[in-house]
């Protein structure tokens, strides 16, 4: 028999429209078999983190399982503060941004495996507005794309599609924008910027085709035009963008500003029309379970 366990498994029901049942129990018969003990908490939108830390700290679990998308992974990160306690990830939202660049794909059977097993990846994390980043964070174009997307009533990539022309219809870009980076300034005009700490989105699109998780930097990208034959590329796996598309700068700070409001968002989370951003690399390490 293992060492005994326990296992929070936080579940977001309404993430991506898509039921979570057979997740949840093809859980419970691995935890069973293992002999461990499993609690589950349920999010509800409201007091989520308050009722959450109080979980975490009363039943004090040896993994926490996210059955969700990048906004349950963010809440769990968000509480741990540290890379004590591993993180298993089931994607189960809209888009999975981070499961998308770690390969967490497969039947309920294989996620499950991994989700338990003990294969880790220690990532790095980013302060952004004083707010944990685990993915991507960007303002412009997709910012109001995922405001849209947020405003609408239909869930799933389907939602994000019905969204995008009437999104590129009203949105006023390219915008201008004055960029600091590791004190070195610049000024661009660009559809979007964004702060990654990953390669894709998670709807698989690579834009960041050089980054890394656990590199101790982040990357940002200044998108200069909407280009559709060079939006195309982005979903190939090993993909080289124009220089007049994109422009890559790495950095450990920066920040971003613009003299009118323009939509931003933080892992898929639309956060306002802001002017400012700032962004830095966090002392906080996430860690997950890979294959």
């Amino acid at each position: 028999m293992d060492d005994f366990k326990r296992v929070l498994m936080v579940v977001n029901p309404i993430s991506g429209g898509l039921d979570k049942t057979d997740i949840i129990e093809e859980v419970r018969e691995q935890v069973k078999k293992k002999e461990w003990e499993l609690e589950i908490y349920y999010t509800s939108g409201k007091g989520d983190k308050e009722a959450l830390f109080s979980m975490i700290e009363d039943f004090a679990p040896h993994r926490i399982l996210s059955v969700g998308g990048d906004g349950t992974i963010k809440l769990i990160a968000e509480l741990l503060k540290d890379d004590s306690v591993p993180i298993g990830v089931f994607p189960a939202g809209s888009a999975n941004g981070l499961a998308e660049n770690l390969n967490l794909e497969g039947d309920n059977d294989h996620l499950t495996s991994i989700a338990l097993g003990d294969n880790f990846k220690r990532l790095d994390s980013i302060l952004i507005n004083n707010e944990l980043c685990l993915h991507i964070s960007d303002i412009g174009l997709n910012a109001a794309l995922i405001k849209n997307y947020q405003e609408g009533n239909i869930r799933g990539k389907l939602g994000y599609l019905i969204q995008s022309i009437p999104t590129l219809i009203k949105s006023d870009f390219p915008f201008q924008f004055d960029i600091e980076v590791d004190g070195k300034l610049l000024s661009r005009k660009a559809v979007l910027i964004a702060v990654a700490n990953a390669r894709k989105y998670g709807t698989g699109a690579n834009i960041n085709p050089h980054g890394k998780y656990d590199d101790g930097k982040f990357e940002i990208l200044i998108f200069k035009e909407f280009n559709i034959p060079q939006i195309l590329k982005t979903f190939r796996e090993n993909v080289e963008l124009d220089e007049d598309f994109l422009e890559i700068i790495s950095g450990v700070e920066a920040r971003i500003y613009s003299e009118k409001n323009i939509p931003f968002q933080i892992d898929g989370e639309y956060r306002g029309d802001i002017k400012d951003v700032t962004a830095r690399i966090s002392p906080v390490k996430i860690k997950i379970a890979v294959p």
